[in-house]
Order: structure tokens, then sequence, then C-alpha cells
């Protein structure tokens, strides 16, 4: 799979440098750059670095050999956006018969990929049919969307094997034990057919070591139980390649010439034994035939050893490992990989010595096909030379899908890898590409101070999209997190430089410009705006450079913010200033009670009267609807106007009282008509012709005049003759109406409430008072606050006032008894609780401390960490006493929990970690709920990264802690097979790519070095001479790493 990576995260092996245009390469060690410093560096002799080849005795090990670059980790490095480009061939394609490309089920994963990991995929089709995949994002994400493509796009090897039905309940063993214990081993899946099914084989899905682990333990398993000859023979595993043949081809024709079984372990596993099964004439002469192949082998083979740099390894191995079958067919060597988790980069050759020079070249050549070329390039061109979604860096990868392209973030460099013709061609159009830019593009820095970088972006970015479209440049604003100041804008030569200066321009006038708060009641903030925002239009068409930002309504904020020119908030701030104080002095309110029937007459024919008083006195005034019980007019305005507007009203009131008519029509309209008519036939009332003006026109029978229930200062004992009205009749008729008269007289009553209670009477926005006039139907007056007086007074007929009083007075019991509930609920208590408990009392996103306050209906405060005058470990319960009681004793007895509690620290390997926590953290907390415990892992970039600490009682901390430890073992088999498969599908590694580009080996003394010298003669015995004796083999695997 070929692939390009934009970080910088690799060490670029400039293998090309080494073999110096010779087609041979003698032994060679490659030290780790970085390890010594370049100027302390000590060169070796041509003679001390490669010394002759002893005759007899094993080479002796490398002293420090430099550290692996094949298995290494991938080290953290810091958040950037990445771009990876890599390869799919036909043939490892898991969806190849799509009918549309881009419509079949690769898009439908990719979809989903994208959706779970947040990077960018992009899927083309390349001329092989292979399929061209590009993955976008920070490098979390793309390296997590890289497994899932590689798992889910690229198909997984099978096999079966075929052993006899009989046999097969050996492999599951009981309750199935078995069978778990070997997929759990060799990390495979492994189906075996039901005892209804006739089929005799068993299939097994994993990677192509795990398959081939599997199949020989199964067939090991059938060997045992098969009654047939089963003979176990150990030879040296180095000799195994000889004997199984390229591709196994040898052990299958020996096999079928023999008719017996033979198993050879695979190369991952590290045992020399072969089992041969069958007949016992068979197994006797494949025994035979194999002891003879060895003695063979044994006596005329040979060994040398190579180094190569641990990157090229994968080159040599090739996919699956057919490189190494190769040259095994052409040669008869075997090549000796080291495992991929050795730092050795020693290879061994072993074979007959007339064949080990064309089985070196071919290694040589092999480790040498690919090419590593670094093209020169502004750090700041990378985008643009990878161009929009990836466009112009897909062409070169679809066409030359071997290429490795990498971009260094932050470097002036390109890396290109793969086969020589190939990279010779990407370089050539990467350089087309990057000539033809430096001549149309252009950048420049400006240094902006943070603070200024939002309001250059705009509202929606509506101003940074201004520029950009204007002037046809890209401006890149870094983010808040990366705490620079530094502004890079790129493009058109003259447009960047255009663009410089208005940004420029911008941030001058923003460092004159100034703040300014201004406290406006929110209840006043829908008017000021106005309807369809109008009148603050008005506002900012008056002041344009000033920005007026009024708080969400959801913020419930009084504070409306100016931003602009100092000179222009000052004067806008006075202005709203003054809009604001006539809104204030504009919203006096008082209410009018006005006998219901004359409420038509107050507004008039067509509303002429009710328009007339509005425009005359500028107010606004608000009558109740015609259904309901209300008499109540509200006046709004400016005081003076609002009292000008009542008298008027009032006026119009008294008119319509003057007149005897209106009276009997007002009480006609009250409960108590039926008497009045009863008697209105045999009685005579008779109004005084002329009525003086009175403060209250529904009294005129025998009271003096009042004001709001209150006799005036002026008032006489005696009534006046104005104020008599007399009724004549019968006696009894007499009194019949004048009690009903009575009753219309609206009275005053005082009603004892404490001052501290009327705020809550009142309600909240007068709510409370408001509803009780109405259902009363009476009008009550509530003292000022600064008048701090107990008596509130009750205005209306005689009935509803006494209805009032009593509701009154039981608001007012409903009230002292919720004063004293609060109390009550007033009682605090205090407890000391060492503060490293705090956070397991308030439990997670606080969980526990929830339950607590809900079970003892408490409140519960914490110390606040921030404050240091405050006591830290002192916690305060407050409500009623015995429910704080109670809940101090709960948490009593929590913290008693938490110190019997104890903490063990266990080491686990950091690549589990991920795995055990689970997605989301689900895995981890159905964990720690079982075991009744508290685990907590390392933060990134911790000293200990392997610590993870339990925390719970003795014996449930011991067993979360063995349940983790098996965890681990079981993740780890998982992590392991990963890691292997890893090492041929992920890019080739680079490490310590800071450290510049590698100069290769350098030795003194060197033969090609004088002068005169040329490159050997490849098929000159006397430049290669045949090889002494053999040496005795490394213990290290005969068929390379492990294959996937």
């Amino acid at each position: 799979m070929c692939s390009v990576d934009i970080h910088h995260h690799d060490v670029i092996l400039n293998f090309s440098s080494l073999l110096n245009h010779h087609h041979f390469l003698p032994p060679i060690i490659l030290c780790c750059p970085g390890c010594v410093p370049e100027d302390e560096a000590y060169i070796p002799t041509y003679l001390e670095a490669f010394p002759p080849l002893p005759e007899k005795g094993a080479p002796g090990e490398k002293a420090g050999e430099p550290a692996s670059a094949w298995g290494s980790k991938i080290r953290p490095i810091k958040a950037s956006v990445i771009t990876q480009v890599f390869h799919v061939p036909l043939e490892e394609r898991r969806y190849k018969d799509n009918s549309q490309f881009g419509e079949g089920e690769e898009a439908k994963v990719c979809l989903d990929i994208m959706q779970r990991t947040g990077a960018h995929i992009e899927l083309s089709l390349a001329k092989d049919q292979g399929l061209s995949i590009m993955v976008t994002g920070k490098l979390d994400s793309v390296m997590k969307a890289r497994k899932e493509i590689v798992a889910r796009l690229q198909t997984q090897a099978s096999a079966t094997v075929a052993i006899p039905k009989e046999h097969h309940r050996f492999v599951i063993g009981k309750n199935g034990e078995k069978l778990q214990e070997l997929e759990l081993k060799t990390a495979t899946k492994i189906a075996i057919p039901r005892p209804d099914d006739p089929s005799a084989n068993i299939r097994i899905t994993g990677t192509k070591e795990g398959i081939e682990k599997a199949r020989h333990e199964i067939l090991l398993i059938s060997a045992e139980q098969d009654k047939r000859a089963v003979e176990r023979l150990s030879l040296e595993k180095a000799f195994h390649p000889f004997i199984a043949g390229a591709h196994n081809r040898l052990v299958q024709e020996l096999s079928q010439e023999t008719g017996a079984r033979i198993s050879i372990p695979p190369p991952s596993l590290p045992k020399d034994e072969i089992v041969i099964t069958g007949e016992k004439e068979a197994v006797a002469l494949a025994l035979s035939r194999i002891r003879a192949i060895y003695d063979d082998k044994k006596r005329k083979t040979t060994t040398i050893s190579v180094e190569v740099k641990k990157s090229q390894h994968k080159y040599i191995v090739g996919p699956k490992g057919n490189t190494l079958q190769e040259i095994l067919e052409a040669t008869g060597v075997s090549v000796e990989m080291p495992p991929l988790d050795s730092s050795s980069e020693t290879i061994i050759l072993r074979g007959e010595p007339d064949k080990l020079g064309p089985a070196l070249t071919q290694v040589y050549a092999k480790a040498k096909s690919v090419m590593v070329v670094e093209v020169t390039a502004p750090a700041w061109l990378h985008r643009f030379i990878i161009g929009k979604k990836g466009q112009n860096i897909g062409r070169i990868t679809q066409q030359l899908p071997r290429v490795h392209i990498e971009f260094t973030d932050g470097e002036e460099r390109i890396s290109l890898e793969g086969p020589t013709e190939e990279v010779e061609q990407a370089q050539a159009q990467i350089q087309d590409i990057i000539k033809d830019l430096l001549v149309r593009m252009d950048y420049t820095e400006v240094i902006i101070d943070q603070r200024f970088h939002r309001h250059l972006i705009g509202k929606n970015g509506a101003n940074i999209n201004r520029i950009k479209e204007q002037y046809k440049v890209s401006v890149r604003i870094p983010q808040d997190s990366e705490r620079s100041g530094l502004v890079r804008i790129e493009g058109d030569p003259k447009g960047v430089q255009l663009a410089r200066r208005e940004l420029i321009e911008m941030v001058q006038r923003m460092e004159n410009e100034r703040t300014k708060d201004l406290i406006v009641e929110q209840k006043y903030h829908r008017t000021i705006i106005g309807q369809k925002g109008e009148k603050i239009k008005e506002v900012r068409d008056k002041f344009p450079e000033v920005i007026i930002n009024f708080p969400d309504p959801a913020q419930k904020s009084d504070i409306v913010q100016l931003r602009g020119p100092k000179n222009e908030v000052e004067k806008c701030a006075k202005f709203l200033q003054k809009i604001i104080a006539d809104l204030i002095e504009n919203s006096f309110s008082l209410s009018v009670p006005i006998f219901k029937q004359f409420h038509k007459n107050i507004i008039g024919k067509g509303g002429a009267n009710i328009k007339k008083i509005r425009e005359e006195t500028n107010t606004k005034i608000d009558l109740p609807t015609e259904n309901s019980n209300s008499e109540m007019i509200v006046i709004t305005g400016k005081k003076c106007n609002c009292e000008a507007a009542r008298d008027r009203i009032l006026a119009i009131q008294r008119e319509l009282v003057r007149k005897p008519c209106s009276l009997l029509c007002c009480v006609a309209a009250c409960r108590v008509s039926g008497k009045i008519a009863e008697c209105k036939n045999h009685i005579c009332i008779s109004f005084p012709s002329t009525v003086a003006p009175q403060k209250f026109e529904k009294a005129r029978l025998e009271a003096p005049p009042q004001e709001n229930g209150e006799v005036s200062p002026d008032a006489e004992s005696a009534p006046r003759k104005c104020d008599v009205i007399t009724i004549s009749g019968r006696a009894e008729k007499c009194e019949l109406a004048k009690t009903a008269l009575l009753a219309l007289v609206p009275i005053t009553v005082d009603v004892e409430v404490s001052y501290e209670l009327h705020r809550y009477i009142i309600g909240q926005k007068g709510s409370g008072i408001r509803k009780m006039m109405e259902e009363y139907e009476v009008n009550i007056w509530v003292p000022q606050p600064e008048q701090q007086s107990d008596v509130i007074k009750v205005t209306g007929q005689i009935a509803n006032v006494e209805r009032a009083k009593l509701g009154l007075l039981e608001r007012v019991k409903e009230l002292q008894a919720e004063q004293e509930d609060r109390a009550l609920r007033s009682f605090k208590a205090t407890m000391s609780v060492d503060p490293r408990f705090h956070p397991k009392i308030i439990g997670r996103k606080g969980a526990v401390i929830s339950q607590i306050r809900k079970d003892h209906d408490v409140s519960i405060q914490f110390p606040d960490k921030g404050d240091e005058q405050q006591v830290c470990d002192v916690i305060v319960i407050s409500g009623y006493e015995r429910n704080v009681e109670e809940a101090r004793q709960a948490i009593q007895q929590l913290v008693a929990e938490l110190q019997e509690m104890v903490s063990q620290d266990v080491h686990l390997d950091p690549r589990t970690h991920a795995r055990i926590i689970g997605a989301r953290g689900k895995a981890i907390r159905k964990l720690m709920e079982e075991f009744k415990v508290d685990i907590r892992f390392p933060q990134p970039g911790s000293d200990e990264p392997d610590k993870v600490t339990v925390t719970g009682l003795p014996e449930t901390v011991d067993n979360a802690i063995d349940h983790l430890l098996n965890l681990e073992e079981e993740y780890m088999l998982s992590v392991t097979e990963t890691e292997t498969m890893a090492a041929y599908m992920k890019p080739p590694s680079r490490e310590d790519s800071s450290a510049g580009p590698a100069k290769g080996f350098v030795v003194r003394d060197a033969p090609w070095n004088a002068p005169g010298n040329k490159a050997p003669d490849m098929s000159s015995a006397e430049d290669f001479p045949t090889f002494g004796a053999g040496v005795a083999p490394k213990q290290t695997s005969a068929w390379g790493p492990k294959k996937f």
C-alpha cells in the first residue's frame, strides 16, 4: 500500500547514497542518527567497519545496536491537520463489483468512518482499478480513520484445514475451552462445522500469521488423536525453509509422494519440531527423506551476515514474504530476517557458497528498489501544492500509485519515496507545480494582537471573507488556543499587499476604539430596539461607527455594550441615556376606578373622547375588555400627564352621575337592583339640582367627601345640602331604598399587615395585588416602602371590602407560616471532612451528593477551591434540623467507608488502556460498578504512562486488579497482531526527521576512495570470491519478519 503522510515523524533512509552506483554493497552497520553529536562522532576506517569474514565461528553481536525504527511506536506530535494518501491494490479490495464507483459499499463505509472519526476521506479509482484514498484531518482522526479503512476496505485472509470429523471434538475441548484458548493464542476466528454438517473442513479467519499458527495447532491435535504413526523430528529451525522449499512446494511434493502428513511450524512460531503422521511405512519414508535433506544442507551450506537499515527490511521481505520465497526459489539461499521487535539490522543468508553471491545481489537489489528524493519547497506553498481537497497531489498519486509523498509540516522539503522511475516522474511534476506557484503567488506575515482577531474575522466571518474575495488572497488567522499573533496572507502579490494594508488599518482603528457599558433595565430593551429594530436602526444610522450590542433576552442582563471611536461612543451613550430617561419618565402608571356602564361614554362615539384625551395629555389609556368585571382604567405616561388624564376621565363620570336616571341606572346594575325595582313606583327619590364636585362620585347618600377611602380634611361634620338625597314614600319602603343606596356607597377599611410582608402581598411585578383586586372587585392601596407603614387600605362596596379583608388576612397567615418554615429550614450545621474525600462525596457529575440532597431535602455546600480565605475542609449543610442531622450522618458514613479504602498501583501496557476504557469510558465505568472501585489512568505525558491506580475496599481492589491484568493479557495479543500487520500496511516509518537529511555511512580509507579505483565487476571471481567455512547461525527467525 502506498501512502502520503503530511507530518514530520519519520526517518528518511537515503539508501542510494550508500550504494554509490554499485550493484553490490559489502556488509554495513547503520548507526542511529542523533545518538552522538555530529561534530563528536568517530569516523571508523574501512577495515574497522568491514573486518574480513572469519574462517569459523559465529559473528559477534554488535554491542549497542541502533534502536529499531521498524517496530517502534509512533511518538506524540503536535496537533495539526495532516493528509495521507494511500493505495489499495485491486486484488486486496473487499468490494470490487460496484456497478457505479462512488455509490457502493466503499462510499458508505467511508461516510460512516468520517462521521465517527471526524476525518475527511476522498476516494478515487486508479487506472489499474486500485483504490486511492486520501484522508485529511488531525493526526488522531487520520490514524483512527486509516485503521478502520484498512480493516473494512481490505480483505482478511481465510483458510480451511481438513481433519477427520471425529477429531473435531478434541479441537473444541471441554465446554469449548480448548477452542477458546486456541483462538486467543492465535488471534484468529475458528469456525468448526456443526455435528449434523457432513463437512470436515474447519475454516480459519484472521491474519496469515495467525492462520498458520492455528492450522499447525489443529493438525497437531488431529495427529495426536490419529491412530496412525506419529513421528516428531527436532531439527534446527534455520533449515526448515530448505525442507519446506520455496512456497512450501517441496514439503507438499514430499507429502504426496510418501502419503504422510508433514507439519512444519510456521516461521513465526519458535519451534524446531516437525511432526510427521500417517502410515508407518509412509512416515518412515518421509522421515528418511527429511533427514537426508537436512544432513545435505547442514554439510553444504554456509552463512554470511549483512547489515541493512531496518526501514529497508520490508522491501526485502516483500508482500506476505513473497520476495524471500522468490530468492529461495531462484538461488536456493534462505534469507533469515531479524524479528520485527528486535533492533538488530543484521540479515543472515544461508546457502551453498557459490549461490550466496547472486542471493546477496538480489537482497541489495530489493533493498534499493525504492528511491528516496527530497524536493525543496517553501512551507507556505505546501497546501497550494496539495491543492483544494488534494486535487493536485491526488492527480500525481493516481498516476503513480506506488510513490509515497510526504509533506513535512513547518519544513521546506517534500519527500518522495517509491520506484526510481516513478519517483523521478513525480519529482518533475511537483517541481513544475512549485515553479508555477512561485511566479504567481506571494505571502506576507503580520503580527496582530490576538484580542483583535475576532474583530478581524467579523460576525460569521463577514470581514475576513470580504477581504479574501476582494483581493483574491488566503488569510490564515491562528486559533485562540495557539496563542499566536502571527497572521499570514497568501495569494496574488498585489492582493497580498492590499489585504495587508487593510488589515493594519482595521487594527489601528480598533486600537483607538473604546468600549462602554450602559446599565439599562431589561424591560426597556425591546422598547429601545423598537418593532423590527426600527428605533435602534435610527440610532445606529445616527452613529454609524458605534457598534451597539444588546444582551440575549435569556441572559437576563441589564448591560448594553457600546464599542467604537471614543468620541462617538460618548455621544451615543448620552443620546441613549436621554432616550432611557424619557422612557422611565413616560412609564408612570396609575389606575382609576370608573363605573363599568360609563366606560362606553368615556370612549365616546367612534372612540372620539378617549382619543382626544390621549392626544391632549400624551398618555396611553387602557380600558378593560367588555367581558371583564374590572372597573379599573390604567393610564401610562408622564406623571403630570397621567394625573391630567385621570381628572378629565373623572370629570366625565361626574357629569354622568349628576343625572338621577344615571344613578338609578347605576343602582339597577347592582345586585340589590331587585329591591329598588320593587319599590320604585311607591317612593320618590330626589337628587339635588346641582352637585358640587366630589372626590368620590359613588358616594352621595349621607356620606362625607372622601379621598381614596379617607375623609377629606376640609369635610364638615354636618352634611351639606348638596350632598343630601331625599327619599319619600312609605316608611318601610324608604328604609329599604335607603339600605340599598347605602350598600352602593364605597367604604375604606384599614387592615393591619406587617410592613415586612407587603412585598410578598404585592407579588412579582404587582401580580399578587392585581389578582386580589380583580377577585374581590376592590381597590387595595399599599403604602410606599419609604413610609414603612403597616396599614393597607381596602376601598370598595361593603360586601366586597369584607371579603377582601378576610382574603388579605388569610394571605397574611400563609405568609407568616412560610416565614416560620423558612426559619426552620435555615438551620445550619458544619462538619470537617478531609478535602481529598470531597470528590468522592460529590461523585461523578455530582451524582452522590445530589442523591443525599434529594433523600434528606437539604442544601450542601462545599468550600470553593479558589477562595484562599475559606476553610478548605468545612462542609455546610442547611435545612430542617432533623434532615440536616440525617444528612450529616450519611456523609460521615460515606467518609468512614472512604477511609477504609486503599489505593494500589498496577502497571498495564499503555497500548491496552484505550480498549480497557472503552468507547466514551463505557467499559471502565461498567468495570468500576461491577467491582465497586475507582480506577484512574495516567494523564497524557505522564512520567509513568503504564501506572493505573485502583481505589476501593481491599478485597474489591485485589479482584479488580486481577481482572485488569487478565484484560491486559488478552488485549496484548491483539495489539501484537495489529502492530505486526501495521508494519506492512502503514507508510514507511521515519524518525528523528528533525536531525536533518541522513548523510549515509562514512568510513575512512575506503578502497573506492583510492585514485584509479572503479566499481567491482559482478562477474569477476576475483572481486567476488567464494566464502569460507560456514558460521554458526544466530538464533533468529529463518523466515524473516512476521507475515500478515
